[in-house]
């Protein structure tokens, strides 16, 4: 057995308890042996990218599902999807606006058709440390500034829970008769209950695109995209899905998608039960006293965030507890927070084991910290960046790199993304300001992972001076 293989099935032998992706929690979902149904586009079986029989029929069954006109699988990830929808809807060299909050796939779209980018800045969650909304007001705004725009992209909810007003948005963008793309991929059990947000397709958006590995019982990498209405090039769309996935895509991945949908389409009421467990749970964890769950209004409850910032402990300390002490594994940690991802897959004991662990924990912390004053809260919002020059431009040009504490001014020639969740702090462009390098640091020193980032050290534009290898 390889090593590899037998790490992950001592893994999944033990009792960690999964609170993140993917949605099927290990437990959910039955392929059998994948060996014994992974086989090649051969007569009966269709053809994803030309698909007429089976695929289609597959297709057209998840489009029903989510009301959609159009849909198509992905067994690249969320990431195919939302590179074939920016690159189907805009020409090369062309203008879009942009969420600052969206995933590194997006920046890529736009570094590979070479398009200008207007950024829709998030509102502040207030002293939450997170993102909150895109505004439809902000977006109004931006669309009068730049006519020029071809297209509107953004993402709800994001990686926290927090969803915007879609609905709202898309009618600003379609008064001027452009398309909206949606990157829901947090969002694909939206519909299924509806004591969850209402989601991106209902809400008129033109492009949606769904990960149903990360909130469904579906195997990583698969997910959706769904086409409606006639201001986007569907064709041009289909084409790009093609050049975005592998020609051989994968039947044990399809497999799971349908048989994802099958299940879904067949026990609704079990998403009721899952709002309602989480309801429960959320109720007990607010009343802690030296953790706290962030939260803002319309926030997708099946995303936990927990805080144990009034007692000065990080993000990444509060995710080491839970999996040192606890054998719980959460989903992200991110500076002053960390995040558990749930799934209709969480059993009432699972939660409960959360629930137990965070008391604990917080009387832990109650016993061992003091209290930190209020202004002493840091923020992790979106910061503002100044641009130097085109993302594509930028990314061809000379670069070396730049110790942090020298690269004030300086412009970054690369992305730097904490993971997750995957939202660049620095593009190729942007100018590195003293806010972005201490958040940087910070992020380096709380052991974040950052990429992009390497020894303290960045990409910027330019060609390093001899004298200044001894210095940095």
């Amino acid at each position: 057995m390889s090593e590899l293989l037998k790490k992950l099935e001592t893994y999944a032998d033990s009792d960690y308890l999964p609170m993140h992706m993917p949605g099927h929690k290990r437990r959910m979902g039955d392929l059998g042996n994948p060996f014994f149904i992974d086989i090649t586009e051969i007569d009966g079986f269709d053809d994803l990218h030309h698909a007429e029989g089976i695929l289609k029929q597959a297709e057209e069954r998840a489009a029903e599902l989510y009301g959609s006109e159009e849909t198509h699988y992905l067994v690249n990830g969320s990431t195919s999807g939302i590179l074939a929808a920016i690159s189907g809807c805009t020409a090369a060299g062309g203008t879009v606006l942009l969420a600052r909050n969206s995933h590194k796939s997006a920046y890529h779209a736009v570094l590979l058709r070479g398009l200008h980018v207007h950024y829709i800045y998030p509102q502040p969650a207030g002293k939450m440390g997170i993102n909150g909304p895109v505004t439809a007001e902000n977006v109004d705004r931006l669309l009068e500034e730049h006519p020029e725009t071809k297209m509107v992209y953004i993402t709800s909810p994001t990686y926290d829970g927090v969803v915007s007003d879609v609905e709202q948005i898309a009618e600003v963008v379609h008064r001027r008769k452009l398309p909206l793309i949606v990157d829901e991929a947090h969002g694909a059990h939206f519909p299924f209950s509806e004591q969850f947000p209402k989601d991106s397709v209902s809400c008129g958006a033109d492009v949606v695109i769904h990960s149903v590995h990360k909130t469904l019982p579906s195997l990583t990498q698969t997910a959706l995209i769904h086409l409606n209405g006639d201001l986007i090039n569907r064709e041009k769309i289909r084409y790009f899905l093609g050049v975005y996935q592998s020609s051989s895509p994968s039947y044990v991945m399809m497999a799971g998608i349908d048989q994802c949908m099958e299940w879904v389409s067949s026990h609704r009421k079990e998403f009721d039960s899952f709002a309602q467990r989480l309801q429960e749970v959320r109720a007990e964890l607010r009343k802690l006293q030296a953790l706290e769950l962030l939260e803002v209004p319309g926030i997708d409850p099946s995303k936990i965030l927990l805080s144990g910032r009034r007692y000065s402990v990080t993000g990444n300390e509060l995710s080491d507890m839970l999996r040192e002490d606890f054998h719980i594994e959460l989903e992200m940690a991110c500076g002053e927070y960390a995040c558990a991802l749930t799934s209709v897959a969480d059993r009432q004991e699972d939660l409960r084991r959360l629930l137990e662990a965070c008391r604990k924990l917080d009387e832990k912390i109650l016993r061992e910290r003091n209290q930190v004053p209020e202004k002493q809260y840091g923020t992790d919002n979106v910061l503002k960046t100044r641009h130097a020059g085109t993302i594509q431009e930028t990314f061809e040009q000379p670069s070396f790199w730049c110790d942090l504490k020298a690269s004030d001014g300086k412009v970054s020639s690369g992305f730097v993304i904490p993971y997750p969740p995957g939202i660049p702090l620095l593009v190729p462009g942007e100018e590195v300001t003293e806010e972005i390098r201490d958040r940087i640091l910070r992020y380096v020193q709380d052991g974040l992972t950052v990429y992009g980032c390497e020894n303290q050290k960045i990409k910027v534009v330019g060609k390093q001076e001899t004298w200044e290898k001894y210095f940095v």
